[in-house]
């Protein structure tokens, strides 16, 4: 086993635990027809790409998706041999590469196809043909486009082994504009039938379509936010489909705590002064960590109890208004349960007006990941040693 060793009091934590839990519930919700792509793009929404594969696989996905050929060489380079999908555009000049690491490619216009072609390369590269039914990002949205596609073929050069689509309002309350893409999906799988006569797999599903309409799911769902433990809107958490479980969680420690006086000033701009005798603590986490300066005035956890980010956050630390001295070392949760409190992904989003997708994936790299299993404790940042 490996190990790193990094110089600094501020870490997060991953439960690889929780997300072969995840996972599992998913499969228990799911059609015993339908498979798992585990998304790991992003370098798995900020968790760590390669640990959060193999628990998914080891919980039981069948394959893997990313959104970029170089997320998905990566994995190929860790030794996953599984299934790997890149669901976002390549250059077509790339194809020889994707098809000497067997790694799935996804496809939607007559002219990469014919530029693709053009390359040399061993066996057939694997394709997914993308479907545009109402996202608006990239995919074939009519049936003459997917006529001129599929005239482009090449079955020397290519193979077809998947089609598929993206829902964009699978998390609201409101099934209307899902219906319609729904609608939209049956005509082009309707025609793509006539078209094509080999079998192929679909798959539709992100993680609020694969939780809410499980038996309107093909042969695999891509499950992304949701494998991570956080629903995909507050409206599918209000109607709770599966049970998810949090596997994200950010620390740090208080590196210096003072007492000033009232009429004391923090940070740059002056923007917060002591209203009376007040203890600052110092935390070293900022926004070169992806603790951005919108995040002023969250709360923290110090003792289980909440304590607010006072003064403006600055690239390499913060402050916060503690309620009594505390030690040099305490630790401060930033994201997750301390004692019986917690902060939730949730809540930091709804703080600085984004969705939760978005705040493990501003944690920075120079923030190491610690991956533990469910028998392991979470005060384990003695040496700061984690698993690489």
């Amino acid at each position: 086993m490996v190990f790193d060793t990094y110089y600094r009091d501020s870490w997060v934590e991953v439960r690889l635990d929780a997300i072969r839990a995840n996972i599992r519930e998913l499969k228990k919700h799911l059609t015993g027809k339908t498979g798992i792509y585990a998304v790991v793009k992003a370098n798995a929404y900020g968790h760590g790409d390669i640990q959060v594969a193999q628990a998914a696989l080891e919980a039981g996905a069948d394959a893997l998706a990313v959104a970029l050929l170089d997320e998905a060489l990566r994995l190929r380079e860790a030794g996953f041999t599984v299934p790997i999908l890149v669901m976002g555009w390549v250059r077509p000049t790339d194809a020889a590469v994707a098809a000497e690491q067997n790694i799935s490619l996804t496809v939607f216009q007559k002219e990469w196809l014919e530029t693709a072609k053009q390359q040399t390369f061993d066996g057939k590269l694997s394709l997914h043909v993308k479907l545009d039914t109402g996202m608006g990002r990239i995919g074939i949205r009519t049936e003459e486009e997917l006529q001129s596609v599929l005239e482009a073929w090449d079955e020397q050069s290519f193979q077809l082994d998947g089609v598929f689509t993206h829902y964009a309002t699978a998390d609201e309350e409101d099934t209307s504009y899902f219906q319609t893409q729904q609608a939209r999906l049956e005509e082009l799988l309707a025609s793509f039938a006539k078209r094509w006569p080999h079998p192929v797999h679909i798959h539709t599903g992100n993680s609020a379509a694969s939780m809410r309409f499980p038996e309107k799911m093909h042969h695999m769902v891509r499950f992304g936010i949701g494998m991570y433990g956080l629903y995909p809107s507050h409206d599918v958490k209000e109607i709770n489909p599966i049970p998810l479980y949090p596997s994200f969680s950010l620390h740090t420690t208080l590196v210096h705590v003072k007492e000033l006086p009232k009429g004391e000033s923090i940070s740059y701009g002056a923007v917060y002064t002591t209203e009376g005798p007040e203890w600052i603590g110092t935390l070293p986490v900022g926004y070169a960590d992806g603790w951005i300066r919108k995040l002023q005035g969250l709360e923290v956890l110090v003792d289980g109890k909440r304590q607010p980010i006072v003064g403006k956050i600055c690239m390499d630390q913060c402050m916060v208004k503690l309620d009594q001295s505390y030690p040099v070392g305490t630790q401060v949760t930033l994201i997750g349960k301390q004692r019986d409190s917690e902060i939730s992904m949730d809540e930091v989003a709804d703080y600085v007006d984004t969705i939760n997708y978005e705040v493990p994936c501003l944690i920075s790299s120079r923030v190491p990941r610690m991956y533990l299993e469910q028998e392991e404790t979470t005060e384990v940042r003695n040496a700061l040693i984690f698993k690489s």
